[in-house]
């Protein structure tokens, strides 16, 4: 490009293109990491399958009332991966429970890293007493087993969907908050903070324009591996029976094979397959969140394989 189209392209378009320049060098570098890439092909098609659910198949499958199959019956022609102690297809079953997974990590996840970024860039960016008290505040949470506050706050709320969000959200945030502290310190103790602050730039103004352009990176990152853990705090709570008793998810069928003698049954078929789902699930979450951290941490850039 020329000296005089540089000239006549005006500013925000100028952003723009660097914004997409930007775009197109991290994926290239995501897609050079294997591992990462991998997750995020088996990532999109699990998702994609979940949303597709409705039209792939029949939800009526899941109403104990509708069940077609006997109590217990191993893998067949019919039933691919055998049937629960009411006769439902677990495969079906653990389909459906995809959505339900799905929905609560990346809720609680949204709502986790949420209140993470506010209570972390404002920790940093005012420090003095209210870098103390969100300290504090951050250091009270991270004592506490979040597990057992997750349950307490399930067993006190109406139980649902939304109640699990709630519990695993509001109990997940801290290691957000410190990671994106530890950024934002960074990020304002460059020159261009200083330049903007003689500038006359308030607080909104370097918030917006320069501390959060720099931590979002780190942020996303971040937020595929928290969506894994927010997923196994979901089969957790719903294992120990604090879940949505409505909805057919991986942590209530677990539930259910373990309350109904799967295990002394040999009835395998009831445990494996909404583990193996859980496991799976969470790998592909964490390769993407391990690729995506490569790529976008400074620390790590020099460790790429």
């Amino acid at each position: 490009m020329t000296t005089t189209e540089n000239a006549a392209e005006s500013p925000r378009a100028i952003a723009w293109r660097r914004r997409r320049a930007s775009i197109a060098k991290t994926w290239h570098e995501f897609a050079s990491q294997k591992p990462g890439l991998i997750g995020l092909i088996c990532l999109g098609v699990t998702v994609l399958a979940a949303l597709l659910m409705p039209v792939l198949s029949d939800e009526s499958g899941l109403d104990v009332t509708k069940a077609t199959g006997g109590p217990l019956n191993p893998p067949s022609a019919q039933y691919w991966l055998g049937t629960d102690i009411d006769g439902r297809s677990v495969l079906l079953m653990t389909l459906w429970g995809t959505r339900v997974s799905l929905l609560v990590g990346f809720s609680a996840t949204l709502l986790s890293v949420l209140i993470g970024t506010l209570i972390g860039i404002t920790a940093a960016h005012f420090g003095g007493w209210v870098s103390a008290i969100l300290l504090r505040f951050t250091d009270f949470f991270l004592v506490l087993p979040s597990l057992v506050l997750a349950i307490a706050l399930s067993a006190v709320m109406r139980q649902g969907i939304g109640t699990i969000i709630v519990a695993i959200g509001v109990t997940a945030w801290p290691s957000t908050a410190r990671l994106v502290r530890a950024q934002t310190l960074t990020i304002e103790s460059r020159p261009y903070i200083e330049r903007a602050k003689a500038l006359g730039g308030g607080h909104l103004h370097i918030v917006g324009k320069h501390v959060l352009p720099g931590v979002m990176p780190l942020v996303l990152a971040n937020t595929t591996l928290v969506v894994g853990n927010s997923i196994i705090a979901d089969a957790t709570l719903s294992f120990l029976g604090v879940g949505d008793p409505n909805a057919v998810s991986w942590g209530a069928m677990l539930e259910t094979a373990l309350n109904n003698g799967a295990v002394s049954k040999g009835a395998w078929w009831n445990l494996l397959p909404p583990g193996i789902a859980i496991v799976l699930v969470v790998l592909f979450f964490t390769l993407v969140g391990r690729g995506l951290e490569t790529v976008l941490n400074p620390r790590l850039k020099g460790q790429r394989s």
